[in-house]
């Protein structure tokens, strides 16, 4: 399975560096990757939030037995565990595939980092859908936006540290 992950993430390295030479004044080429992935997975959270926010819980609260979570809560519980791995997926063998920490090692950090950007998500939800009444899949990406940022450097920094000598951005 692992090789099948990299083979695959090898050949959409291969698609993303193909756009990149237009872009080489302004950003590394792994800012690039990373933008890149990180745009096609955030475009996956929109799309798969507006389905289930309106086909899937169709507006309504999810009672889980124990907790009723408003709709546009549960709509993030839901797509959670979705995004979470097809954006480690993408950062693991696409962005940062350089880095030499064990998987399981970078599995728990990007989870942390996932966590605090979801403490963020949450927090930005209440605030605007709740505070401000603004419609939930609007709110769901004006916080995206701000955890993108917040992402990239925990990411680069933390999760899929590399070695000092290594060469991150040709491979």
């Amino acid at each position: 399975m692992k090789k099948t992950f990299r083979t695959i993430g090898r050949w959409i390295r291969t698609g993303i560096d193909f756009f990149y030479p237009p872009f080489r004044k302004y950003m590394t080429l792994q800012f690039f990757r990373y933008g890149v992935t990180g745009v096609v997975n955030l475009l996956f959270d929109w799309v798969l939030y507006f389905f289930l926010y309106t086909f899937v819980l169709q507006h309504r609260m999810l009672n889980l037995g124990f907790v009723t979570l408003s709709s546009h809560i549960g709509t993030l519980a839901i797509k959670f565990p979705i995004v979470f791995l097809s954006g480690f997926f993408l950062q693991k063998y696409v962005t940062f595939s350089q880095s030499s920490l064990r998987g399981h090692i970078q599995l728990f950090r990007y989870l942390v980092v996932v966590v605090v950007n979801l403490l963020i998500n949450y927090i930005g939800l209440k605030l605007l859908v709740d505070g401000f009444n603004i419609f939930p899949t609007f709110s769901n990406m004006i916080v995206s936006i701000f955890t993108v940022f917040v992402s990239y450097f925990s990411q680069k920094a933390y999760t899929f540290k590399t070695p000092k000598n290594s060469n991150e951005t040709n491979s």
